[in-house]
């Protein structure tokens, strides 16, 4: 069946970047303290009223421009994200009418950390199925609007920040090459956000900083490291390779402890692993499009390499993915 590959990629963050200095201001932490249970220095926060699909239209201009595609070429628009810029419509369906892709059917997911992946998986199996011809997927987050910035544990891993790539039938031996997706509810009160219409909000909610992120995090770290080397050797043995056939591996952006655990896992060499965190936090769904775009437009992720990639978040969810730029 025809596969596709990726024919532009994009991101964009907030001009306002939080460092861990600033946050020294905000809450009982220091420097010191964040960079050695993270690896963080600094994150990328949206202003008061600002607009995640706009930022999310940035990302996807980039892409677009970079993958010669015109917006009315798009078939479909897939969008994940926690953090939408209201409950309905779609976030897809406002940067749909953002970026003037007239012809395509928008939707988005929710599968946290690990929406991405989730995506390309969806997008992929929906062109070899419905013919489609050019796929936009798109994973944004604006976590900075349910931190609770006086959680000293939370509040100091995320920022902001939207990633896209444009997908088109795969030509030579580039290509989307395997992806595999998992999730696990039973863990679901290890990382989540308790409010939706189970709890009808209060003013008083809001005061106490009831709609925010919850996370127990020995337990999510133990989780995380297993579920995304088993999703990353599973997405391997799906494309037939081993790790010592990858030339760069992208791990999900949470933070540096989890980051090193994998690499050890797959003895990773510092040169192939793909690392951002220091300057942008946990975008969450859009870390790891933020890090291959990066690494493409910088050079170091060329024309011909053969990328790994693995993720994990709530839900609990995991996903792994190869390809082949």
């Amino acid at each position: 069946m025809q596969t596709c590959q990726i024919l532009g990629s994009g991101h964009a963050v907030p001009h306002r970047i939080l460092t861990n200095a600033d946050l020294e201001q905000m809450v009982d932490t220091s420097d010191a303290w964040i960079i050695e249970r993270s690896g963080i220095r600094q994150r990328h926060i949206a202003e008061p009223g600002s607009s995640l699909s706009d930022l999310a239209a940035d990302a996807v201009k980039q892409a677009l421009e970079r993958a010669a595609t015109s917006a009315d070429e798009i078939d479909l628009i897939i969008v994940a994200t926690v953090s939408a810029d209201m409950k309905f419509p779609a976030m897809a369906c406002l940067l749909q009418e953002k970026i003037g892709a007239t012809k395509a059917a928008a939707f988005d997911i929710s599968a946290a950390c690990a929406g991405f992946i989730y995506g390309l998986h969806l997008a992929k199996s929906l062109m070899q199925t419905c013919a489609y011809q050019r796929v936009v997927v798109v994973a944004a987050e604006m976590l900075s609007s349910m931190v609770n910035w006086t959680d000293r544990n939370t509040c100091v891993l995320f920022g902001d920040g939207a990633g896209a790539v444009v997908l088109g039938p795969a030509e030579g031996n580039s290509g989307i090459l395997s992806t595999t997706i998992h999730s696990d509810g039973n863990h679901s009160k290890l990382l989540y956000n308790p409010a939706g219409s189970q709890h009808v909000l209060t003013p008083e909610d809001l005061n106490n900083n009831f709609a925010t992120i919850n996370m127990q995090g020995r337990e999510v770290f133990r989780h995380a490291v297993a579920s995304m080397t088993a999703a990353l050797n599973e997405a391997l043995e799906l494309a037939g390779l081993s790790a010592e056939d990858l030339d760069f591996i992208i791990p999900h952006q949470a933070n540096n402890r989890i980051i090193e655990a994998i690499a050890k896992r797959f003895k990773v060499p510092p040169g192939k692993l793909i690392v951002n965190v220091e300057r942008f936090g946990n975008t969450s769904a859009a870390s790891i499009p933020i890090a291959l775009n990066e690494a493409i437009q910088n050079g170091t992720i060329k024309k011909g390499a053969t990328v790994g990639m693995t993720t994990f978040g709530a839900g609990l969810t995991w996903a792994g993915a190869v390809i082949k730029i």
